[in-house]
């Protein structure tokens, strides 16, 4: 293996992830796309490909193909999420080494993506698992704050990250509302949250989480039985405990609540550009511009869809099926990576 083409390569890949953290992107977003690159490049390695320059359309094909038949130790598929994740990373990546000049032409401007299945995964929980899961986490030691976490994830459908992420500022009780902070893009947004949850929430900051706090106080919302904030991989560990014990045995955790919400509150009548606002999708689909919505107007369908409301009034859904299917596909896009993620 020419050592010193290689070397070549991972220059070229540092140098790209320092210009990506530069323009804005967030570290979380460059570790997983730098990841998905250094796979690409170890691939190349296997194959005595050691320059970017020998890169053609037909050997990203092969690569294709490869995460295609590519199996887990559990002899499980890549979801096409996954796939899709793995690959988007090389049109960036080579798009930037073209325009500087370092390749003569984005060998992968053309490279055709995985589309995942329009529709939801298979993995929803019914109303009913919903309430077993949320009245069963009392059960346990700190079932409060148990019950305060799987309550928020499924009034908001946050994503786990952005929940580990929430500080004691985030939360407006007496507004009902709930500021997620640098969410994926790096984007801000101001969402609502419910009676109920906010009840929860409330009942957690007064009983549990004082005896939690370990000076100097973090500021993190929710605590570890250590005062520490909770990690990316301890809150699907803890989820997943809780709906074991109510006998769900559906794959994913966090995952499963924001599919539910979204879910329920389609079927109940939400606008597709209410939910979108609700899970932090930018921009759904590809023919139409993104419609910034009001606080004060995503809590009015907020109360009328949500499935934890008290009664329903009844509201007709209006036909949106062709955003409606890529707000479904991209749910779809982050289960696949979700369960990649805590495997």
């Amino acid at each position: 293996m020419d050592k010193e083409a290689l070397t070549l390569f991972q220059i070229h890949l540092a140098r790209y992830l320092d210009w990506r953290g530069a323009v804005g992107i967030s570290p979380r977003t460059i570790e997983s796309q730098g990841s998905a690159l250094q796979s690409f490049i170890a691939w190349c390695a296997e194959r005595s490909i050691n320059d970017p320059g020998e890169i053609t359309p037909p050997i990203l094909e092969r690569y294709r193909r490869h995460l295609y038949h590519f199996r887990k130790p559990d002899g499980h598929p890549l979801s096409l999420g996954a796939q899709r994740n793995r690959l988007t990373p090389l049109k960036g990546f080579f798009g930037r080494l073209a325009k500087e000049h370092h390749i003569p032409y984005n060998p992968a401007s053309e490279l055709e993506l995985p589309r995942p299945h329009k529709r939801l995964p298979r993995a929803i929980l019914s109303k009913s698992e919903v309430a077993a899961v949320l009245n069963q986490a009392l059960l346990v030691e700190e079932g409060i704050r148990d019950r305060a976490i799987i309550e928020t994830l499924y009034a908001t459908g946050i994503r786990r990250m952005e929940l580990v992420n929430l500080k004691l500022d985030d939360i407006d009780l007496e507004q009902g509302t709930l500021m997620v902070r640098q969410g994926k893009g790096n984007k801000d947004r101001l969402i609502p949250i419910g009676e109920r949850a906010c009840n929860w929430i409330d009942r957690y900051l007064i009983e549990i989480r004082p005896g939690l706090v370990v000076e100097p106080d973090c500021g993190h919302l929710f605590l570890t039985s250590y005062g520490e904030a909770l990690i990316k991989k301890r809150l699907p560990e803890l989820v997943k405990k809780h709906l074991l014990a109510a006998g769900v045995t559906k794959p994913g955790a966090c995952h499963l609540f924001r599919h539910t919400m979204a879910t329920q509150m389609l079927d109940n009548g939400a606008d597709i550009r209410f939910i979108q606002a609700m899970l932090g999708h930018a921009d759904i689909s590809t023919t139409q511009i993104y419609t910034q919505v009001s606080i004060a107007k995503l809590k009015e369908v907020y109360t009328r869809t949500h499935p934890a409301k008290l009664e329903q009034d009844g509201m007709q859904r209006e036909s949106e099926q062709t955003i409606e299917e890529e707000l479904l596909e991209m749910l779809e896009v982050e289960a696949g990576e979700d369960l990649e993620t805590t495997e």
